[in-house]
């Protein structure tokens, strides 16, 4: 309750931005480089003089938004996934259980890396027109397509090993004996009975999509500047975090407690929809 208590102000935090945000987060004042805490600036000033509150508070909306779309997205492509191959069976669950495996098998983080750099600096017409009519945002666009890509791969196999417990118990007999199609079965009987792992699921898929966006920003391949997230807040203290420790500080603890919240969530969801976990 604590964590839900948490993520709900921080989704505030992140909608209210424009009302409680002190500064522009992109206004700059080089004559505040590296500014300290003052009343002005609560929490410092970066390289390029910009209040860190206000880059805190907005970068809130990028980082929850790029968590929240990747946790949708990859959930319903691995929900999909993992009931075909569980309710078909045969050739269909080889075919996806196989590639589930190979996706899998990536190493991925420098496979993030690469596909990140190579879309960053390509002139394919596709991603030099998206990179025009986003603007800025076209590097969020791109994070949340590159983890759907990579992130489905786990509620596949969960819903996957859920789907081949359930298809086999009386219900969906009598639903088949009455004379249910396939489709009827998989979205009316199994489809409802999937919502306590999927949701389960989703939850942890948030904080890992948050901290992923912070690893790769972090390393200069995520959201890039001057759109403002918490991984590359991090990125732009690095090189002087000893002279100013307070600029990575924030930042760091911000990520710290949502992705701690999100995942206590998603443990304490576990234990609400399995009556067998709070024994």
């Amino acid at each position: 309750m604590v964590s839900l208590a948490f993520i709900v102000l921080m989704l505030l935090v992140a909608l209210l931005a424009p009302l409680i945000a002190p500064h522009d987060p992109n206004a700059q004042d080089l004559a505040g480089v590296y500014g300290r805490p003052s009343a002005s600036y609560p929490l410092g000033q970066d390289d390029l003089g910009r209040d860190l509150l206000s880059r805190l508070i907005y970068g809130s909306r990028v980082s929850l938004m790029v968590g929240f779309a990747v946790a949708v997205a990859s959930t319903l492509v691995g929900t999909l996934m993992g009931l075909l191959a569980g309710f078909f069976g045969g050739r269909t669950d080889s075919l996806i259980s196989r590639f589930i495996e190979f996706m899998l098998c990536l190493p991925d983080i420098p496979l993030l890396l690469v596909i990140s750099g190579i879309i960053a600096s390509s002139d394919k017409a596709f991603i030099v027109n998206l990179r025009q009519n986003l603007g800025p945002s076209s590097s969020v666009v791109i994070i949340i397509t590159i983890f759907v890509v990579f992130g489905w791969m786990g509620t596949a196999r969960l819903v996957r090993g859920e789907v081949l417990r359930l298809r086999n118990l009386e219900y969906v007999d009598a639903a088949r004996a009455l004379g249910a199609s396939n489709n009827r079965v998989m979205w009316r009987h199994l489809a409802p009975n999937l919502l306590g792992i999927v949701v389960v699921s989703a939850t942890f898929a948030v904080g890992g999509a948050i901290l992923g966006e912070a690893a790769l920003s972090f390393l200069g391949f995520g959201i890039q500047p001057p759109v403002s997230s918490w991984g590359n807040m991090l990125s732009n203290a690095q090189e002087v975090v000893l002279q100013y420790p307070w600029l990575p500080f924030y930042p760091g603890l911000a990520i710290l407690f949502t992705v701690l919240a999100f995942n206590f969530l998603g443990d304490g969801l576990r234990d609400a929809f399995d009556p067998r976990a709070r024994h």
